[in-house]
């Protein structure tokens, strides 16, 4: 299955590039993701516990980053083992461009799965996708930008944009 979108980050794109390479940023960002390591050099290891539809597994797995064009673009792939339940690879390519706004980041995302999980079905597959999709780069944005409802303070939010802030 193939996807793609766009979203724009109330961030300079050094900043928004800086976190897609930041192993605690993804950890953050990644919907069921319980463990992250390594480095954007060697790239990173993770543990990723995930339902989908009446089949629950956890993934291990690795992501490699290639194509790096700092602070413009970057490519992601990654493969993850869910044992009886099956596999998920995949990849995505990260354009990042300055816009008067912040940074506007767009994605391409492919993705494939094999055992139990593709006897789901394509439509359930796909739906999943797009949800993981969608979860992670909202949030993505919300670590990288801060809270976004007026009146919220940082105590109410900790854990919101604090990238930004030291990076910023």
């Amino acid at each position: 299955m193939q996807m793609s979108d766009s979203r724009t980050i109330k961030a300079p794109q050094d900043v928004v590039f800086a976190a897609i390479l930041n192993p605690e940023i993804l950890k953050q960002c990644v919907p069921g993701c319980t463990e992250m390591s390594g480095s954007a050099e060697e790239g990173f290891e993770a543990t990723v516990v995930q339902k989908v539809g009446p089949v629950k597994a956890t993934f291990k797995g690795a992501v490699q980053l290639s194509d790096v064009d700092a602070p413009n673009s970057v490519t992601l792939s990654g493969e993850g083992k869910g044992g009886a339940a099956g596999f998920a690879k995949g990849g995505a390519n990260v354009k990042l461009e300055a816009v008067e706004e912040g940074t506007l980041l767009t994605y391409e995302v492919e993705a494939k799965v094999g055992g139990k999980l593709a006897q789901l079905g394509s439509r359930i597959i796909d739906g999943f996708a797009k949800k993981m999709a969608d979860q992670f780069f909202a949030n993505f944005q919300e670590a990288v930008e801060g809270p976004s409802e007026e009146g919220e303070t940082a105590e109410e939010a900790p854990k919101k944009g604090w990238f930004k802030k030291i990076t910023g």
